[in-house]
């Protein structure tokens, strides 16, 4: 092995990101995208794996605050460009990586790492549990009827310019991050993502398009779409394709989903990213003719045991032993005792005997309360080591909020 794994240049990033474009297929990004990553990647956190003058390896971390139960906005690092050349696949280089990367993370003191996978089934090996679901769903605008709240023609809603509607958008969202857990707290630049349109991945629709829901002078929310037409025989046949939304309250949400429905041309509203518990399926006639369905979002993996239980509240008292494994970062290996309640938790180091036992791939599902522990133990996953304990705690790590990653990065 003549691999070195070190620390991003940032004058070596065009030829890392080549290596990384080569990992996923060799298709590059367009120039817009390219320009964005470029900007937004940190360097100092970025590594990377030469065979001689070759990168082979790349992984990346972006400094990221994620909002967690309980409305706390947590440090975690967001992995991203992690990659292979598919002439090294199979030599430990992805572990080398992964093994550097979160031992730098634990020096930086951030209780917790989390990605999107690409492949799911291989982050759990270094600790991740998949935390969050999306949805994804087709309405047929001709088939299915929506039934808003009262209220809902208070609502005004107002063309705009999504690159000059920018701060009114991201001031509502910022606002929702601390409702719902998995959301992203948007750093300086990342406003920019939402606003990411490259003509060549448009698929024959719009540019984005933006609508702003306003009430007594102020945005309560807004959507950014597209609109893309198709013609049959019959007519129109046009989709509109929503690419973000969000509300401040429950009537200009129904507002915004009403105008998407109801877009000249179209007979149909595509979602590729929603809540698992988002409010159109209760406004609609018939969800079934909507199709949903889910797949994995966001993988959470817990750095530091103790932190990350708790940086977080519970929506009920919860006073546990955990036994912990974790082979991978044997720091957290052990036994934590959890007490909490919805002010607040600690978690330290005990002897007492362990009431449930668990990996920290399934902290990980569990943590953001949208995967019970309960669920996990019927899988097997997680054991009872004293009866109601199990039930006392899956309780207290839910929440009525479903978790959700707004976008990839």
């Amino acid at each position: 092995m003549t691999n070195e794994l070190r620390v991003l240049d940032p004058a070596e990033w065009d030829d890392w990101f080549g290596t990384l474009e080569t990992a996923f297929g060799g298709v590059p990004e367009s120039p817009e995208e390219r320009t964005l990553w470029r900007e937004l990647t940190e360097c100092d956190r970025s590594i990377g794996v030469w065979d001689g003058e070759e990168c082979v390896g790349t992984a990346g971390a972006f400094s990221f605050r994620l909002s967690v139960p309980g409305g706390a906005v947590v440090p975690a690092a967001g992995v991203t460009m992690v990659g292979v050349a598919p002439t090294h696949r199979r030599r430990g280089i992805l572990t080398s990586m992964m093994r550097r990367q979160l031992d730098d993370v634990r020096a930086g003191g951030e209780p917790l790492a989390v990605l999107t996978a690409s492949e799911p089934e291989i982050y759990g090996r270094f600790g991740y549990g998949i935390a969050t679901y999306t949805t994804r769903a087709t309405i047929d605008t001709t088939r299915v009827r929506l039934s808003v709240p009262e209220g809902t023609d208070a609502v005004t809603l107002r063309p705009a310019d999504p690159a000059k509607a920018a701060e009114a958008c991201e001031s509502v969202y910022a606002r929702r991050v601390a409702a719902r857990p998995g959301m992203l707290a948007r750093q300086p630049g990342w406003e920019r993502l939402p606003l990411l349109d490259p003509p060549g991945e448009r698929g024959g629709a719009s540019a984005r398009q933006c609508v702003l829901a306003e009430r007594d002078g102020e945005v309560v929310g807004y959507a950014l779409y597209a609109v893309k037409p198709e013609w049959t025989h019959a007519g129109a046949d046009g989709t509109v394709v929503l690419k973000d939304l969000e509300a401040l309250d429950p009537v200009a949400e129904a507002a915004l989903w009403r105008f998407l429905c109801s877009i000249d041309l179209t007979s149909s509203v595509q979602m590729n990213s929603r809540p698992v518990d988002s409010a159109w399926q209760h406004l609609v006639s018939d969800v079934r003719r909507c199709v949903p369905t889910q797949r994995d979002a966001l993988h959470v993996r817990l750095v530091d045991v103790g932190a990350a239980l708790e940086a977080r509240t519970y929506q009920a008292p919860v006073d546990v032993v955990f036994e912990v494994a974790d082979a991978f970062c044997p720091w957290n290996e052990g036994r934590w005792r959890l007490t909490g309640d919805a002010k607040g938790a600690v978690c330290v180091r005990t002897e007492e005997a362990a009431d449930v036992a668990l990996s920290v791939r399934e902290l990980g599902a569990a943590y953001l309360g949208g995967v019970s522990l309960t669920s996990l133990a019927a899988a097997g996953r997680v054991r009872e080591l004293r009866e109601g304990t199990l039930t006392e705690a899956s309780v207290a790590f839910g929440w009525p909020v479903a978790p959700w990653l707004p976008h990839g990065f």
